[in-house]
C-alpha cells in the first residue's frame, strides 16, 4: 500500500466517523440549488477530509462536493464527504465518505467507506480492490438468472429514459434492487451483483469508485459504452454502469446503445 492509499484511507475513516454523530439523530437538512440535500455532517465530514489532505500533501489540489475546487492541477483530490445524503438523512445505512486521487485527470486510486456499516473499499492502480482488508473480484456467474442488478432511484431512469431497459433486465436476472449509490457498485466489485444502473452523476461520485471497479475485474463505462468520465449530458453530468464482464454488453444491449 503507497503512503498516499494510506493516508486516504485514515481521510476517510475519520470523515465518515464523524457522520455518526448526526446519523439518525432528525438531523436538518437544506436543499441546494440542484434541489439535492446536504447535512451539517456533509460540510463538516468534507472539511475534516480537506483538513487532513491539508496537513499531509500541503498545496494539492482538491475537488468537493461541497466547497468546490481549491488549486488548478489535474493531479488532484476528488471528495464525497456523504455519497447518498437520502439514505444518510432517513437512517438508511448505505451511504459512503468517497476519497480519490486522480493523476492527469485519470482517477488512480480510491477509498469508500460505509461508516454506518463499517465497511471499507479500497484500491490503486495495479494493486488490487480490497473489502475490509480481503481482496475482492467481480462475479464470474455465467447465468444471470442466479444474479441482481442494482438500480439508480426511479426518477433518474423515468427522466433519462431507462426505466424500459431495466424493465427488460429485470426480466433477466433473478432480481433489482435499488442499492443505489457507491453501494450498488461496490456490489459489483465484490461479486455479489452482475451490475449497477446510474443514469446520472457526479464526478465527486464516480472518481473514487473506478479504480475500485477496475482492480476487482469489473468493467465501467457510460450507456454507450465510453468512459464514464465523459461528459454524458447536456449540463455536464455523468453516467455511470458498472458490471461484471461477462454481462457488461447484455447490460449496454439492455438500453439499445451497444456500440459493436
Amino acid at each position: 500500500m503507497s503512503p498516499r492509499l494510506h493516508h486516504a484511507i485514515q481521510a476517510a475513516l475519520s470523515a465518515g466517523r464523524s457522520t455518526l454523530a448526526h446519523y439518525q439523530t432528525g438531523v436538518g437538512l437544506e436543499l441546494k440549488g440542484d434541489l439535492s440535500p446536504v447535512t451539517i455532517a456533509d460540510k463538516n465530514a468534507e472539511e475534516s477530509i480537506r483538513q487532513y489532505l491539508g496537513g499531509h500533501f500541503p498545496g494539492e489540489t482538491i475537488l468537493g462536493e461541497e466547497q468546490g475546487l481549491t488549486g488548478a492541477s489535474d493531479d488532484r483530490w476528488v471528495v464525497d464527504p456523504i455519497d447518498g445524503t437520502k439514505s444518510f438523512v432517513t437512517g438508511v445505512p448505505l451511504y459512503a465518505t468517497l476519497l480519490a486521487y486522480e493523476q492527469a485527470g485519470q482517477p488512480i486510486l480510491g477509498v469508500c467507506y460505509f461508516p454506518a456499516l463499517n465497511e471499507l473499499f479500497y484500491a490503486e492502480q495495479g494493486g488490487g480492490a480490497f473489502w475490509n482488508g480481503r481482496p475482492i473480484q467481480a462475479t464470474t456467474e455465467t447465468d444471470l438468472r442466479k444474479l441482481i442488478i442494482a438500480h439508480a432511484g426511479l426518477n433518474g431512469l423515468l427522466k433519462y429514459n431507462r426505466l424500459r431497459g431495466l424493465e427488460h433486465l429485470s426480466s433477466l436476472t433473478m432480481g433489482t434492487r435499488t442499492w443505489c449509490d457507491a453501494y450498488g457498485h461496490m456490489l459489483v466489485a465484490s461479486g455479489r451483483a452482475a451490475a449497477m444502473i446510474d443514469p446520472v452523476v457526479s464526478r465527486w461520485d464516480v472518481s473514487a469508485l473506478l479504480p475500485i471497479l477496475s482492480e476487482a475485474g469489473a468493467v465501467a463505462s457510460t450507456f454507450a459504452g465510453r468512459s464514464p468520465l465523459e461528459p454524458a449530458h447536456a449540463n455536464g453530468s455523468l453516467e455511470l454502469i458498472s458490471a461484471a464482464p461477462l454481462h457488461h454488453r447484455t447490460m449496454l444491449e439492455a438500453f439499445g446503445e451497444d456500440p459493436s
